[in-house]
């Protein structure tokens, strides 16, 4: 009886994994894992256009010249509609 308990029991250490080594590629995994995410965020910090790539003047001209994209809010200047309210009441108070 005393052989199969020992042959059990040196079944079960053959079979479980040595606790330090499972904790050492744990480790290596994760440090992995932390350098893999270190270099996406740097990859995500870089800019998705080159530096001017929205300054071009075709890129702007396009702007002015759709007027569904340069009366959209936000885009539209402050001041234009100042002055369409400045003339609208001089123009209205004239008459």
């Amino acid at each position: 009886m005393g052989f199969i308990m020992e042959f059990a029991e040196n079944l079960i250490l053959r079979l479980m994994e040595d606790p330090k080594e499972r904790d050492r590629k744990f480790r290596e995994h994760l440090y992995e894992l932390k350098d893999k995410c270190q270099k996406t965020k740097e990859m995500w910090s870089l800019p998705l256009r080159p530096y001017g790539f929205w300054t071009f003047e075709r890129h702007n001209a396009q702007i002015f010249w759709d007027s569904q994209i340069s009366q959209v809010q936000g885009r539209r200047d402050p001041y234009d509609d100042l002055l369409q309210e400045h003339t609208g009441a001089s123009s209205s108070s004239s008459k």
